[in-house]
């Protein structure tokens, strides 16, 4: 995973409340066993209006979706936030993130950005007005960035170092396999184990699901 430290990237509103992760990606598509491969599946219900944000070639490539209040509710499904990384969106800006869907992201290199309800209906504005709007998602500041206007924001810190690094948890893990190997060494006999291999071997193999 590349590090995600700062990103400029065309901004495009989505004008609707309490936005759910059926509705962003329905139930049908998670019976995938796939990590990749949503674009198809995000708001593939509401993607079938030909007026639908997503269907107007002046938005296509923006990859900071603004949206209203209580964004990602509902189910836990990871499928959401995949469907919005394959969709192209690196950031989205919200008032209020369901808090399984804000640490699915962080998880998957999506940030979810908080902002105050005025803030984003005043960005929405300006990217209905114009579609090459723009914004900057600073993590390494956690800043939200607007032409001369700046708006701070919060997320897991833990998270923010891995992005900021360019790692997942299994990238994570890798890098301390040399002590797992190690420490099962040194497990007594008689305590539960895991198939032979080291924790590479179980990490990649894991990965390869």
């Amino acid at each position: 995973m590349q590090p995600l430290i700062t990103h400029t990237g065309r901004a495009v509103a989505l004008r609707r409340d309490d936005i759910d992760t059926d509705q962003i990606v329905p139930a049908e598509y998670c019976k995938r066993v796939v990590k990749s491969g949503y674009e198809d599946a995000l708001f593939a219900r509401w993607r079938e209006d030909p007026a639908f944000f997503l269907n107007r070639p002046e938005h296509s490539g923006a990859t900071v979706l603004l949206a209203g209040r209580n964004f990602g509710i509902g189910s836990s499904r990871e499928h959401a936030v995949w469907a919005l990384k394959d969709g192209g969106f690196v950031a989205v800006v919200a008032t209020g993130f369901g808090d399984i869907f804000r640490r699915n992201a962080m998880n998957n290199g999506l940030v979810p950005v908080d902002q105050p309800l005025e803030v984003v209906q005043e960005l929405m504005r300006e990217a209905e007005r114009d579609p090459s709007f723009t914004v900057t998602v600073d993590l390494e500041e956690l800043q939200l960035r607007a032409g001369d206007r700046a708006f701070g924001f919060e997320v897991d810190q833990r998270a923010r170092e891995l992005l900021l690094q360019g790692l997942d948890t299994i990238e994570l893990t890798l890098r301390r396999g040399t002590l797992i190997d190690a420490y099962e060494r040194r497990r007594p006999s008689w305590l539960p184990t895991i198939p032979r291999g080291s924790a590479a071997g179980f990490a990649a193999a894991e990965g390869a699901r």
